[in-house]
Order: structure tokens, then C-alpha cells, then sequence
């Protein structure tokens, strides 16, 4: 019980403080489909090699997902409203669950996701591939949606081998992995990068997701808690 009234002492939340949360985003898990459709709609003579590339590929994995999985943005409110100060690493989260502090770092990360992590590289250095995807399908422009990129899957017309398989691998990391908005814009050095199939498998993506997803998690309760704060003053 000690222990406990401790722990109690270093939440960020304090329990006479908590409130309910609001729905801000949902999970993209049944937009896989988009993909396995994606994948089978390439001339049928490439159809098994499109989709043994990108089962594969480092997201290929992920395509086994169980289809009826669902985001439940309750919990999530529930572990971020629990969250502990901590003094550990500052790209870590400890929460308070029943009488125990839950760390949540990399390695649980890695262990959910089973992305690859290292040093992230500079990515302002990666040249444009001349008449690559993002000439051929989004005209070269400097903003691009991620609902554009939906189209054109669900239109399933690709003009090169493994066209298919690099739209498939940006709308898994953006769509499914980020959660992103589909009025948010691509990063463009993606388009550089996916060019080079064997470069975007090496690529650190465990690092990367995990370094917006922490922040995002980190930062998800800023402006409910100035709010809740103003509404009891």
C-alpha cells in the first residue's frame, strides 16, 4: 500500500483530476484490405512476384494482422491518464496500473511491432529518382495526400513492376503504422527512398514510427488538461 501511495504521489494526472476522454483518431487496421487488393490487381503473370516482394519487405509481416483487431481509444485514455513522472530515458512512458508502474520504451515497442531500430539517418540528402512513382502517379508535385495515394490503389492500374508493391509499403508505414490523417501531406524524401526497395527494408522504421508515436503519446493530454485546469479555476 506504501508503494502504491507513492506512485500515486508521481502521476501526472492526479486522480481528483482525471476526466473522460474524446475521439480524435481512429484506427486504419481494416484499410489492409486496400493492400491485398492493391497487390492482386497488377498483371497476372507479375501477381505472385508483386506479393512475395512485399510479404518480404519489411512491413510484410504486418499483413498478417488479424483483420477484426480494433483501436480502443477508452484504454488508451485510461494508461495515458495513469502516466508516472519517471526518471528514466525521456523517449519512455511509465504508468500506474492497479498497485505497479508499467514501463512502455523501444524494447516493448520492438517486441509489437517487430520493426527494426538503429540510427536514423539524414533523410534531406536523398535525391529524386527521375520518372519514379511520384512522377508517375502524383505529376512531381511537392504535396501530396495521403488520400491521393489511397485512389490510386483502389484504381489498381500500375504502370511498372513493383509500382504496386512501393505504394503498398508508403500507405502501410503512413495509413496503417502512423494513423495519420488523410488530408496530411507525404514526406517527400518516402518517395526518394521506396525507389530503392532494398534501401526502404534496411531503413530504421521501428525508430522512426516509435519516435512520433511516443511524442504524440506524450503530448495526446496537453491541451485537455489546460482546459480541464481553466474549467475548475
Amino acid at each position: 500500500m506504501q508503494m502504491r501511495n507513492q506512485l500515486k504521489d508521481s502521476l501526472k494526472t492526479p486522480e481528483e483530476e482525471r476526466y473522460s476522454g474524446k475521439i480524435t483518431r481512429y484506427d486504419h487496421f481494416d484499410d489492409l484490405t486496400d493492400i491485398d487488393n492493391a497487390l492482386n490487381k497488377v498483371p497476372e503473370h507479375l501477381t505472385v512476384e508483386e506479393r512475395r516482394r512485399y510479404t518480404e519487405s519489411c512491413f510484410g509481416h504486418l499483413l498478417r494482422m488479424d483483420r477484426g483487431m480494433k483501436f480502443s481509444v477508452g484504454i488508451v485514455h485510461r494508461l495515458l491518464i495513469r502516466e508516472l513522472h519517471h526518471d528514466g530515458p525521456e523517449d519512455e512512458m511509465r504508468f500506474l496500473i492497479g498497485r505497479h508502474s508499467v514501463r512502455f520504451s523501444k524494447v516493448e515497442f520492438c517486441l509489437i511491432t517487430g520493426l527494426k531500430f538503429g540510427e536514423l539517418p539524414d533523410t534531406s540528402t536523398y535525391d529524386m529518382v527521375e520518372n519514379g512513382i511520384h512522377q508517375r502517379y502524383f505529376e512531381g508535385r511537392d504535396e501530396v495526400e495521403y488520400v491521393e495515394l489511397k485512389a490510386v490503389l483502389r484504381i489498381g492500374v500500375f504502370s511498372e513492376q513493383y509500382d504496386a508493391v512501393k505504394l503498398c509499403l508508403l500507405y502501410m508505414l503512413n495509413w496503417i503504422l502512423m494513423g495519420l490523417d488523410e488530408r496530411e501531406k507525404f514526406p517527400v524524401w518516402q518517395f526518394r527512398l521506396v525507389e530503392d526497395l532494398d534501401a526502404f527494408d534496411a531503413f530504421p522504421w521501428g525508430a522512426h514510427v516509435y519516435r512520433r508515436s511516443i511524442y504524440g503519446f506524450k503530448h495526446a493530454l496537453d491541451g485537455r488538461r489546460r482546459r480541464f485546469e481553466q474549467r475548475q479555476r
